[in-house]
């Protein structure tokens, strides 16, 4: 029997379940049953399409011969309810393992049925971010504002491009082409990206407040604790003492993007900033706009916003009426300052722990990367 294409998920959703037992298994024991319960359900699905004998609407090899074209065969149906029923359970348990198990199913069902009738699409860049993969949410996201919005793009021809957007320059000024594909969704996550790329550069501007204080070396360690990968692989952007110009360029794609949103979905923002009543919500269904499609953007993205230090800071800046960032920028600045400490203290330090020197009062460069790197769920 060929091996099943959703045979690594299914281990991680096991692994999901086992690292959160071990850790809170008593608080979260309803949790970790219904992924149980989902898992089997699935698992048998699955083998019965396996075993499915085929007919003249389905081919005995489902899997193998309609690869991309999921749901328009009635029979896999059942299946990819199953599915997407299995993510949502794991997306109850915020471990790193059940957030990696459900990208990883939904990802797959992605490639089972390329033209995604059931939206697992939309749950995608957010846990791309949770895992602390900014490019990868960034090429998933424009993929889908350029290729995925072409009006003659055609879901069923399996010979043409398909998520293949990779590497894509993050620091683009492409907001056009993100405002064109009229999903507010995609700018939501676009808006958090750039948010993330705004303090790490603001970060790096404020470490010239130890320029004159430490060695270059360690300076230049101080630099690179500072940022995710997605700028630490930018050269120039490191190398570029006074990033000025591209704190700008990423206030103006913020401003732009918060105001977009705000009119195409006006109920979102708000939502955000007090999310208890709409993480919670089922919707059985929505129009574009309205509170049910933000209750939604909510569950999908709320988690990414509220493990990323500072974002929330941002939209309340918004929200409590201002016209752009220049002022919320400006403070950010103010909080750095002369450091006091002994510079010989600074030349041992390690590059995952030299941000310890730096206590979070005097400095804006407070570590982002700790998050990132070490999201803040029951891990």
């Amino acid at each position: 029997m060929p091996t099943s294409n959703v045979v690594k998920a299914v281990r991680l959703s096991h692994t999901a379940v086992g690292f959160h037992q071990t850790s809170d298994r008593d608080s979260h024991k309803k949790d970790c049953n219904k992924i149980k319960k989902k898992h089997a359900a699935l698992a048998t699905e699955e083998q019965r399409l396996r075993d499915f004998p085929g007919d003249f609407m389905t081919p005995a090899n489902v899997f193998e011969e309609r690869e991309g074209h999921f749901w328009g065969i009635l029979e896999t149906r059942t299946y990819m309810r199953l599915r997407y029923a299995l993510i949502e359970a794991l997306l109850k348990v915020n471990t790193r393992d059940a957030v990696q198990a459900a990208l990883d199913h939904a990802m797959d069902m992605l490639r089972l049925c390329r033209s995604d009738n059931i939206g697992v699409r939309d749950r995608v860049p957010a846990l791309y971010l949770r895992l602390g993969m900014d490019q990868e949410a960034y090429d998933f996201c424009k993929w889908y504002a350029t290729d995925g919005s072409r009006g003659d793009y055609d879901w069923g021809d399996m010979n043409l491009g398909f998520l293949d957007v990779k590497d894509a320059n993050i620091f683009e000024s492409s907001m056009l082409e993100f405002l064109g594909c009229q999903d507010a969704n995609i700018l939501i996550v676009i808006a958090l990206i750039k948010i993330r790329l705004l303090h790490q550069l603001i970060d790096l501007r404020s470490s010239n407040a130890i320029r004159d204080q430490v060695p270059q070396e360690v300076l230049d360690k101080v630099r690179r604790a500072l940022v995710t990968k997605v700028v630490l692989k930018e050269k120039d952007i490191m190398d570029e003492m006074d990033p000025t110009a591209m704190i700008l360029n990423l206030r103006l794609d913020i401003e732009t993007l918060f105001f977009s949103i705000q009119e195409s979905c006006p109920y979102f923002w708000p939502a955000l900033l007090d999310p208890e009543q709409h993480l919670s919500a089922r919707p059985a269904y929505y129009s574009s706009g309205s509170l049910e499609q933000t209750q939604l953007y909510v569950q999908y993205n709320y988690h990414a916003w509220a493990e990323t230090p500072r974002a929330l800071d941002v939209i309340k800046c918004f929200v409590d009426g201002a016209e752009d960032l220049s002022d919320y920028t400006r403070a950010e600045e103010e909080k750095g300052g002369d450091n006091d400490d002994d510079s010989d203290a600074w030349e041992d330090c390690d590059e995952e722990d030299i941000w310890l020197k730096l206590p979070p009062p005097k400095c804006t460069f407070y570590p982002p990367i700790i998050h990132y790197r070490k999201p803040a769920w029951n891990v």
